[in-house]
């Protein structure tokens, strides 16, 4: 007798900051603070710790500013 498949069961949810829909495999306690990814880097803009070429795929950097180095880097060169 052949397995019958598990139905997987999906649940949509909606970002309250951006409108984005989005379908998870598991149900959220809290469905009222879920948020997306890019509202969570709009909320916690210091936080963003994405590298700058995705930054400039997203849109997020004008793709003709030259990277900038962090802080950590410049104080290595100036200490040279």
């Amino acid at each position: 007798m052949a397995k019958r498949r598990r139905e997987i069961k999906t649940y949509k949810y909606e970002c309250t900051l951006t409108g984005e829909k989005y379908t998870l495999t598991q149900k959220a306690e809290n469905a009222d603070d879920l948020m997306s990814v890019a509202a969570y880097y709009e909320m916690h803009a210091e936080k963003d710790d994405r590298p700058l070429d995705i930054k400039k795929k997203l849109g997020l950097l004008d793709p003709q500013v030259k990277e900038e180095k962090t802080d950590s880097e410049a104080e290595a060169e100036t200490e040279s």
